[in-house]
Parts: structure tokens; sequence; C-alpha cells
């Protein structure tokens, strides 16, 4: 008889995390196809609509993704007191957004370990810092990216990384490749320092560019994904952060069209490619009563973890998406992260 008043409290606390936030913008809605310029493989091509051969080109890149996330080792790595900086393999028109930027967290006792943190949408530089500590107290090194369009990396014209996640088709399956090629190249660099034990930790959207990395990716040995989603379009249109990006889409597609259109960006699409990596561990947390990531999207991926026989831990926690963030529940989410990686790095 509790819970009904209790997912009631957590649902009215998310609701206040989630639009304390005022500066978010409709933009209009686009195809964005200036954004494939570089990709693999062109558009536009036999008289077929922009929908249609966007389309078309998602089954190409998911049938090529070794190729659309593959990546050239960065060579200008330059480490500045705690901040290692480089060029971004996957460069884009947005010049203050092809400077990746990491902040360094020494581990008290590395051993060949490192872990990679990919933060949250709209995180800002002094997020995910307590749990870059933490796993550094325990021993690892930690680099903290700052993922595309945020932080240092967001074009002037900005407020909030709405470049990373949009209503403009291309831009956001751009900016996850992006992200995916920018974490590879930490891995690079880590590699070319002596680590050999290495890990991932991916909080929301980070959570997806973290599997879709790790599954491209045979270096990444242990791998923990806070929060997770089967399709990445079906999160823009169902969770509550994204209901702005929602009402512009909507009026250009449904949710099946945008499935069709961010197929190549959604993790279920490549967990047969990731099932091959049977050296990997990896825990998946999520939350009882989300709000951004629903649960039975979380609920979906597991079971095609499950089906595809990949082993894994599962947390489930008794908060929301932003109250995950929040006391009671940043201590318990920061024990599931820090606990696995110190258990199978």
């Amino acid at each position: 008889m509790w819970k009904k008043p209790y997912s009631s409290w957590v649902n009215k606390w998310e609701n206040q995390l989630c639009f304390r936030s005022t500066d978010r913008v409709e933009r209009p809605f686009d195809w964005g196809l200036d954004y494939t310029a570089t990709w693999p493989r062109t558009v536009t091509v036999n008289g077929l609509s922009p929908e249609d051969d966007l389309a078309e080109l998602n089954r190409h890149i998911i049938a090529h993704s070794d190729e659309f996330f593959g990546h050239q080792t960065p060579q200008d790595f330059a480490v500045s007191g705690d901040l290692l900086t480089f060029t971004t393999p996957h460069p884009t028109p947005h010049g203050k957004n092809n400077t990746v930027q990491a902040r360094i967290f020494p581990g008290r006792n590395p051993q060949g370990r490192a872990v990679v943190v990919l933060p949250h949408w709209n995180s800002h530089a002094a997020q995910h810092v307590g749990l870059c500590q933490g796993i550094a107290w325990f021993g690892p090194t930690v680099l903290r990216l700052s993922l595309p369009y945020h932080d240092e990396r967001m074009p002037p014209e900005l407020t909030r990384a709405d470049y990373a996640v949009s209503s403009n088709i291309c831009r956001t399956i751009d900016a996850t490749r992006q992200a995916v090629v920018d974490t590879r190249a930490c891995f690079d660099w880590l590699e070319q320092q002596g680590y050999d034990r290495l890990g991932i930790v991916g909080t929301s959207l980070g959570s997806c560019y973290a599997f879709l990395a790790s599954a491209h990716d045979p270096r990444l040995k242990v791998n923990v994904f806070n929060h997770c989603s089967s399709h990445f379009s079906d999160v823009v249109w169902t969770g509550l952060s994204t209901i702005h990006i929602k009402k512009t889409l909507s009026e250009h597609l449904d949710m099946e069209r945008l499935r069709s259109l961010w197929q190549c960006i959604s993790p279920v699409n490549y967990m047969g490619k990731y099932a091959k990596h049977d050296h990997k561990r990896q825990k998946f947390i999520y939350t009882e009563y989300d709000t951004t990531f629903l649960p039975y999207l979380s609920e979906e991926i597991l079971a095609c973890v499950r089906d595809h026989g990949i082993r894994h831990e599962v947390a489930k926690l008794p908060c929301g998406h932003y109250t995950m963030g929040e006391s009671p529940f940043k201590f318990m989410d920061g024990y599931q992260i820090i606990s696995s990686l110190v258990r199978w790095l």
C-alpha cells in the first residue's frame, strides 16, 4: 500500500527537478543533411526523399558500423595540469566543439586500471566530479570526458547542449558518432600512458554513448551503464526532459518513423556485435520511477541482453532519473558503480 504514495512523491520530485530549468528552446525541425558530408556514404541518391534515404542510410550504417564509428588516433594529445585536450577525430562545423577536453583524476593505485566517465546530457563541468574522485580513491585513474557541445565545447549561441540531441535528425546522429570516437580516442591516450585494464561508466545520454563505444572497441573490459534504454528515439519521444523536442518532431514524424531514422544510434541494434566480446563485464543500472528513460525501455534492453546470453548484473534503484542525482539515491548509485569497477577491473 505504500507504493502508490511513494511513487507519487518521487514523480512530483522528478517534475520539480526537471522543470527548474527554464532555458529549454523549441528549435526548428531539420533533416540536417549537411552533417552527413563526412559520413561513409552520402545521401539523397536514387531520387529518394530525405526520409527514405536516411532510413536506408541507417541500415547501411548498422551493417558497416565499424567504419562509421571508427577513428584515427589523434596526434595532438596535450596535458596541462589536470586537463587532457586533443582535436576530435570527427570534426564538426562548430569550431569550439572540435577541441575535446577530458579532466584527469589520478588514481591512488592504478596498477594499469583506468576508467572513462561519460556524463549525462546538459551536464556541466562540475558534475560527476564526485563520482570520478570516488572511483580514483579506490585505485583507477579516471578521465571525465566533456561530451560534444558541452562545457567549453559549447558553441557561443547556446546555453544548453541542444546540438547533442535535438529535432535536427542528422546532427543528433553526428553528435553521437563524435561522442563515440572521442571516447575511443581517450582510450588511445590511456593506452599510450601504459594503462591496459580499461573500463567505462556512462550516465543517461552518456550511457548510450558508452554502449556504442564498447560495442565497437574490444579494449573495454568493464562497462557500467547508468540508466539504459533500447531505442534512442523512444527516450526522446516519451521522456519528460525532451518534451520540447518531441513537440517539434511530432509536427513532422511519428515515433515509428523517428525510430527508423535513429536506428543507427540505438544500442539495441548493436547487441549482436556487443555479445561477441565475451570477455567484457557489464552492470546495468536503472530506476523504478524513471520519467526520462521509462522503465519499460530499460527492461526491453535487459531482455535483449539476456536473449544474447551476455553475462551481466542489474541494479534497480527506488527513484527516478533526476532524483538519482539527489541524496540518498546518489550514494546508492555510486556504490553500485564503484563496487562493480573494483570487483571486475
